[in-house]
């Protein structure tokens, strides 16, 4: 049987606060006479689908490096929560931050080749499909066969998910009758409710076949499922099929956090509220062949800002990469506890105050803080990537938009401003109907989610995408982004550009 050279990983089994946490490392070729053959070997093979959703600089995929969604460049926290109302355009560095930062997604178009596009991850698409067919193909046991096809799908949908909000419906392979052959050259795009048909068949079957609380901590479940399920749906302005997903997921048993920043501490990482996280640990330099990592605080702090385990972060004084907005600090309540994470003022180094009227051109996002591993490194903060808080706050913007504000609804946003935000109910002022109570669920879904990597697709929902970026001073264009010319040219005229450019 001939040779067939596949990236793939075996799975690190580190133990940490009493449960086995998932670890992806490249491991090199596979001969498919001898690997994978029994469960274990296809339980390594599948780990590959997990090569996207790591917390690295990038993962290698053929001979390029790609991003991972939950790379600090390129990542999630760039291409959804940077070019918004609540983050700060960077001119320090130029490029693309501040292209990022002032939502300008038109010099993607001239990227010199393949690295840091995700639009790459089409191939990956293929490859996910093709591990699917070998599983199938395999004679290991039908129920291990479904919990292991359960974990690709989850990956092919949520990399799809992920490409539609960058470029819309993009061309995939999901017949492995069609791979190796000529279709693999056209790259037409497929109907947007044909591409939506199917994120959601693959949804549903994670949904249906994952388990509840994997035995290894960091494979894929099935709340995270249904939570990128209710996503398509919402953001498909689909709220009627949206509804009956959110109310699932309030039954599997998870509950809100009373303390907001324990959500994002590694003591504390594994809570009742996340479903699910992207793992990081202490000292690891985020290399695609080391584990994961949150450099997020060199990104955060200031040049001059004195952290505990960061000492020298890489912006400069008073001012950093990633800083959010001033109007964005103002717009919370001034007894939220959610606004503690945003640093309004702080001590220099050499003991001067910064604040706003003394060179400090945006509050510190201070949510991951650094208080583990080695002095001076990376941290260890997982990357919650679904939680209740989150569902909660979807479910109420669902219900009001099929039935107004609801008693129901209300009470949903309720509770996530008392656990979270240490506050009473919501104004009475802001439910007098149906589109009042909306925006105050932005408000909600801002002051919850900032810095989680998801507020350009909730501006988008609401209806208030340009009306904020203007806000705070930006010209926003298109907020999809464009193919490049390395793709068109490799789509041979049959690939088009997104929309809009």
């Amino acid at each position: 049987m001939k040779k067939i050279f596949i990236s793939t990983m075996v799975v690190s089994l580190i133990w940490a606060s009493g449960c086995k946490k998932l670890e992806p490392q490249l491991y090199g070729t596979l001969n498919a006479s001898t690997f994978p053959k029994t469960v274990a070997d296809f339980t390594s093979y599948v780990i590959q689908a997990y090569e996207p959703f790591q917390a690295k600089w990038s993962y290698q995929d053929g001979i390029a490096l790609q991003p991972t969604w939950f790379s600090a460049q390129y990542g999630q926290i760039m291409e959804f929560d940077y070019g918004t109302d609540e983050m700060n355009t960077f001119t320090g560095w130029g490029g693309i931050f501040t292209q990022f930062s002032e939502a300008d997604y038109t010099p993607l178009i001239s990227l010199p080749d393949n690295n840091n596009d995700h639009f790459e991850k089409t191939r990956f698409i293929s490859r996910l499909t093709q591990i699917i067919q070998d599983i199938n193909n395999s004679t290991i046991d039908q129920a291990d066969k479904t919990e292991l096809i359960a974990e690709v799908r989850m990956s092919r949908a949520w990399n799809m998910y992920y490409m539609l909000q960058l470029y819309g419906p993009v061309p995939v392979i999901l017949d492995p009758a069609q791979l190796g052959t000529s279709a693999e050259q056209n790259m037409t795009r497929p109907k947007r409710s044909d591409y939506i048909a199917d994120i959601v068949s693959d949804l549903n079957f994670a949904a249906d076949n994952l388990p509840l609380t994997p035995s290894t901590y960091g494979r894929f479940n099935k709340a995270l499922a249904l939570t990128v399920l209710m996503r398509t749906y919402m953001n498909e302005k689909d709220f009627t099929d949206a509804v009956p997903v959110g109310q699932k997921i309030l039954t599997l048993g998870y509950s809100l956090v009373t303390d907001y920043s324990s959500l994002f501490k590694t003591a504390t990482e594994q809570n009742s509220e996340t479903m699910w996280a992207a793992i990081c640990q202490a000292g690891s330099d985020g290399k695609n062949v080391s584990a994961g990592f949150n450099p997020y605080d060199f990104y955060t702090y200031p040049g001059d800002y004195v952290g505990q385990e960061v000492q020298y972060p890489w912006g400069y004084a008073g001012n950093a990469p990633f800083a959010a907005t001033w109007a964005f600090y103002d717009s919370f309540d001034a007894n939220d506890k959610r606004r503690n994470l945003l640093v309004a003022s702080y001590v220099n180094r050499s003991g001067v105050t910064v604040n706003k009227n003394n060179g400090l051109t945006g509050p510190v996002i201070a949510k991951y803080p650094d208080n583990d591993g080695p002095l001076g490194s990376y941290q260890a903060n997982d990357l919650p990537q679904a939680r209740l808080g989150d569902v909660m706050l979807m479910l109420a913007e669902a219900l009001n938009q099929v039935n107004g504000p609801t008693a129901e609804a209300i009470g949903y946003v309720n509770q996530v401003r008392a656990a979270h935000g240490g506050l009473g109910p919501v104004p009475a002022s802001a439910t007098v109907d149906k589109n009042t109570f909306d925006l105050w669920i932005l408000k909600e879904q801002g002051w919850d989610l900032y810095f989680e990597g998801d507020r350009k697709m909730e501006l988008i929902r609401h209806g208030q995408y340009t009306q904020a970026l203007q806000s705070v001073g930006k010209t926003p264009t298109n907020y999809l982004e464009p193919i490049s010319n390395y793709n068109l040219a490799a789509g041979k005229g049959t690939l088009t550009q997104t929309p809009g450019y």
